[in-house]
């Protein structure tokens, strides 16, 4: 494995590769992600809502004022970002999606599960469709599925490509991204997390040559795949295990 410890920024997915699917982190990890607060600037850049990262992420640090002060969350693949002052997390942006395009974007994802081969689910559990104010997000099993049930759905992503096809037919305008293991994320045009990185860069002042990033969906379509037009140095990883033994390098 690279050196990676003269890097100023270390930029995480979330789902897949600082937690389960959905799911919050574990008491290593947390304790691995202190570590890392202690001395290095870390971005958690998730597809997720802010609450998602509450709940999955913030909640399950237990991290000091001063660790959280090296601490950004962007949300939404990079549509809103949050800091920490005195442990409070505080807006830096939004780029919110206006009422009549979040009208448009449901209705394009009505035509879309109709005419492609998606079926609708017997059991949903939670919603299918998720306004998240800066992004829209459909969940094929719904919001709360357990994760054996997604990792089965659509583990190639043909599925989801399916339905993209035809959500471009209805709202080409849009960023349309593949997310998570059952989910396609809708952003405004030119929102994704190659513009999470760029506000990234010019909120914390560290060049793209001082960040590395760490995630599970750099494939082709996957959410995280537009971090490489950055030339951001980027470290793929398949496993939340994988995740553990990168930050090990770096504070063991």
């Amino acid at each position: 494995m690279n050196d990676y410890r003269s890097k100023k920024l270390f930029i995480f997915d979330l789902d897949g590769t600082l937690a389960l699917s959905k799911s919050p982190i574990d008491d290593e990890m947390s304790t691995l992600l202190r570590k890392l607060l202690d001395t290095k600037k870390v971005l958690v850049l998730s597809g997720g809502a802010w609450q998602q990262l509450q709940t999955q992420l913030v909640s399950h640090l237990t991290a000091s004022a001063d660790e959280l002060a090296n601490l950004t969350i962007a949300t939404g693949s990079g549509s809103a970002m949050y800091r920490f002052e005195n442990s409070t997390p505080l807006a830096i942006y939004q780029e919110l999606i206006s009422e009549p395009l979040k009208k448009k974007v449901f209705e394009a994802f009505e035509y879309a599960t109709t005419h492609s081969e998606y079926l609708p689910p017997e059991e949903t559990f939670g919603g299918i469709l998720e306004d998240r104010g800066t992004e829209i997000t459909f969940s094929a099993l719904g919001q709360d599925a357990p994760l054996s049930l997604k990792e089965t759905w659509d583990p190639d992503h043909t599925k989801r490509t399916e339905i993209i096809k035809q959500l471009l037919e209805k709202i080409p305008e849009l960023e349309i991204r593949i997310g998570g293991t059952t989910s396609i994320d809708v952003t405004k045009k030119g929102i994704d997390k190659a513009f999470g990185i760029q506000k990234a860069s010019e909120i914390l002042g560290i060049s793209t040559d001082g960040m590395v990033y760490i995630g599970d969906a750099l494939f082709p379509g996957g959410n995280d795949e537009p971090v490489r037009k950055t030339g951001v140095e980027c470290v793929e990883v398949r496993t939340v295990e994988d995740t553990k033994t990168f930050i090990r390098s770096l504070v063991e």
